[in-house]
């Protein structure tokens, strides 16, 4: 719906799962381009759930608690490690405090479409990521062909380093106008 009342073309950003929504919704005739942002970059027939199932020997495990009423959340007491961990202890608090549970059903949603396969894409790869491994986003950015941009940063890169996030979204609108135009 909001892609609809859009005026012009769209870009589409997502984080984390984020990253598997704009997958599907950048099919949509409107959306011009992709970011993502510390991402899932699921691939037709692959689900969050199919992307995280077998971790890298190593990688950090997310300190993701048993499901509640088919939702999702992070343990407050090891969210700043895992998710903020170069965020002030303060911010990073209030982020665990404030999470949005997230629906277990979403995790296995499979993507039909990559839209990453015919709009140009941007990526965005947080390299102290203990939520998704940076080597996973590198594989995913190749993958689907993206623009990568790295910086030092956690999950949450979006407060971190929100300079960095910025100037890939502005790389990314800079590249569909010049394509449009």
């Amino acid at each position: 719906m909001v892609i609809a009342q859009a005026e012009g073309p769209v870009v589409l950003v997502g984080h984390s799962y984020g990253g598997a929504v704009i997958t599907e919704a950048g099919n949509d005739p409107k959306v011009a381009g992709l970011v993502y942002i510390a991402a899932f970059a699921p691939d037709k027939g692959e689900s969050v759930a199919s992307l995280i199932k077998d971790p890298p020997p190593g990688a950090p495990v997310p300190p993701i608690l048993p499901p509640q009423n088919g939702y999702l959340m992070l343990d407050k007491t090891k969210f700043a490690d895992s998710f903020a961990a170069d965020v002030g202890a303060e911010k990073a608090a209030f982020m665990a405090d404030s999470q949005v549970p997230w629906g277990v059903d979403a995790l296995s949603g499979t993507i039909s479409a990559p839209a990453w396969k015919t709009k140009p894409t941007w990526y965005l790869v947080a390299t102290d990521d203990k939520m998704i491994p940076p080597a996973a986003q590198r594989q995913m950015s190749k993958r689907a062909g993206a623009t990568v941009t790295e910086a030092k940063g956690s999950h949450a890169i979006y407060v971190s380093h929100p300079g960095a996030v910025a100037e890939v979204i502005e790389k990314a609108v800079e590249g569909v106008t010049h394509a449009v135009h």
